[in-house]
């Protein structure tokens, strides 16, 4: 048993751990981080990573299909789908042992195993059953992120049910998928696997898919799918999955109905659920709320010297907002006043086919907080680059509150609007009015010419369209 003391000791190495670890390092503080699985987390081994590298061999599959728009011949175009998932699993591989090499490089130690709280200022940890060692720090942050949400009668079998780590490895191509759940996730797999040629039909309970975004890009979204072949079904539950030897029959209530769908494969994309669980909580001061753990702005816990940052403390669920959180809370520790993070200035990035993106309020948000808004809008097909690129369909819309000129909000649907966004976020945080932006010289030929536009039409004087 080995007792060794920390200024800082992270629990979870995923992207808001590592960071946060890397950062108090920087910063001159003795740093350890607890890690019982996978350094890097879901994010980088079974999440953002991962799902990109397959997203973008569906992306070069799609292009060489249609070679002929471009002036090219190919015949013969076909998928291996071993190599694709190899591919996707190298990928994740490499940036593991990056964060590992970026951990040794700041001289942060890491402890393999499953960390628990046992007392003020003391973490004991074990792996495989086996005791590790008793540690101790003045600040304890706890970053364990979450895992895909179940419900009873949906669970992952491993074999015909699936949650995003057995859709990420798929042994067989289904020809015929069900997502439950049109959120990022759900969204990526079923363009994921539509691109491959499965016929996949997404289940929704809200009455739009991607519900979370501006609904008049959601709109514009669905009918992009659709076009691609995939049937989408809004207001609808999914349940009494009857499951038989290589298929799937699940009862999907809408519109008053009850369908019986078959499908090869079900794929279970319903949100997700803090890791809170074993961590020792119960023994201290910190409050959950719907299993969250709550904190100030500072990621402070109730609990003194505990803090908690990304997903084991609620929405927005991103990487990137638990990497930030990392920065702030290694920096509030070592007294150099960060920050706080407005989450309205998160850029939040769906990787299907088109693309989605966006920052800020929606129209209908920002309305309901008492705006007075002008919106501008400019398609795709009113910019050349994106004639060039042969991918004319998309939207970029921009909200502005119509006394003070301030961006309010942001929002995309199109090729790589996920590289554009961040524009936006900047601006935002910048505290940008329409004034700076419409001032701004954007170079041509480019997709952000749009987002030129966009705030042009808000105010009456887009010039090409």
């Amino acid at each position: 048993m080995a007792d060794m003391n920390y200024d800082v000791i992270v629990i979870g190495g995923g992207p808001g751990g590592y960071v946060a670890a890397i950062r108090a390092a920087q910063l001159g503080l003795s740093t350890a981080v607890i890690e019982r699985e996978h350094l890097g987390g879901i994010c980088l081994n079974w999440g953002c990573i991962p799902t990109k590298a397959l997203l973008r061999s569906a992306e070069v599959l799609h292009t060489m299909k249609n070679a002929a728009a471009y002036g090219l011949s190919a015949q013969g175009v076909s998928f291996d789908l071993p190599k694709v998932v190899e591919r996707s699993r190298k990928v994740a591989g490499q940036l593991n042992a990056g964060v590992k090499g970026l951990l040794r490089k700041n001289k942060v130690t890491v402890i393999e195993g499953s960390a628990k709280l046992a007392g003020k200022g003391t973490v004991t940890v074990e792996k495989a059953g086996a005791p590790v060692g008793s540690y101790s720090a003045k600040h304890i942050i706890v970053a364990t992120g979450a895992r895909a949400r179940t419900f009873p009668g949906l669970e992952d079998d491993g074999k015909l049910v699936w949650t995003y780590k057995k859709a990420m490895t798929p042994d067989v191509m289904p020809k015929s998928l069900l997502v439950i759940g049109s959120g990022a996730i759900g969204i990526e797999f079923a363009s994921f696997y539509s691109a491959l040629g499965a016929k996949v039909t997404i289940v929704e309970v809200m009455d739009r898919i991607l519900p979370v975004e501006d609904e008049e890009i959601s709109a514009f979204a669905r009918k992009q799918f659709e076009k691609q072949g995939m049937r989408i079904i809004t207001g609808g539950k999914a349940g009494n999955l009857r499951k038989g030897p290589d298929s799937v029959t699940a009862a999907i209530e809408h519109g008053g109905k009850t369908e019986d769908i078959t499908v090869d494969r079900v794929i279970v994309a319903v949100g997700i659920s803090p890791n809170t669980e074993n961590l020792g909580l119960e023994n201290t001061r910190v409050k959950l709320d719907r299993g969250h753990i709550v904190t100030n702005q500072w990621c402070e816990t109730e609990e003194p010297g505990l803090y908690a940052i990304g997903d084991v403390t609620g929405a927005p669920w991103l990487a990137h907002k638990a990497s930030h959180e990392g920065v702030i809370v290694a920096e509030h520790i070592a007294g150099k006043h960060p920050h706080p993070l407005d989450v309205r200035n998160i850029p939040g990035c769906t990787y299907s086919h088109p693309q989605v993106a966006s920052v800020g309020l929606t129209e209908k948000k920002a309305k309901e907080l008492g705006h007075e808004v002008r919106v501008g809008r400019f398609p795709f097909i009113g910019n050349g680059k994106a004639i060039a690129l042969g991918e004319p369909e998309g939207m970029v819309k921009t909200v502005f509150d119509a006394k003070t000129g301030e961006l309010l909000g942001a929002h995309m649907v199109g090729a790589e609007v996920t590289e554009l966004i961040q524009g936006y976020g900047i601006a935002k945080t910048m505290e940008t009015t329409e004034q700076e932006l419409m001032h701004t010289v954007f170079p041509h030929p480019t997709l952000s010419e749009m987002m030129h536009e966009s705030v042009l039409d808000a105010y009456g004087r887009a010039i090409h369209f």
